[in-house]
């Protein structure tokens, strides 16, 4: 079982910056990609920010690209998403995934608690 343990969000006015990171623990071989997904009121959830391949492949929403991004620190299975030039748009609840390659299992699916990030005046 791996669990993902999610922390920064908040609010914050438009212009800022915030950064969400996620922790994976667990019963993990390896991590195969890490991403970020956000889910606005009364909307689908969508993907922000995806990584993969230790950091060799990464993929934005292009509603964020060149204002978000995002990185790995490999030795503990943590992704960060840093969050510059805030929208109001941003505005949602942010979810860590992550699909990992278990210590003599498959490949598991798991999601984060979500983060709320607002942005507003």
């Amino acid at each position: 079982q791996v669990q993902l343990e999610e922390s920064g969000g908040g609010s914050v006015q438009p212009g800022g910056s915030l950064r969400l990171s996620c922790a994976a623990t667990g019963n993990i071989f390896v991590i195969n990609n890490m991403g970020w997904y956000r889910q606005a009121p009364g909307k689908q959830r969508e993907l922000v920010a995806n990584i993969a391949g230790g950091g060799s492949r990464i993929n934005y929403a292009d509603s964020v690209k060149g204002r978000f991004t995002i990185f790995m620190d490999n030795p503990k299975n943590t992704a960060s998403l840093e969050m510059n030039s805030l929208k109001p748009e941003d505005t949602a609840v942010y979810y860590c995934r992550a699909d990992v390659y278990e210590v003599g299992g498959g490949l598991v699916g798991s999601w984060g608690q979500g983060t709320q990030v607002t942005v507003s005046s």
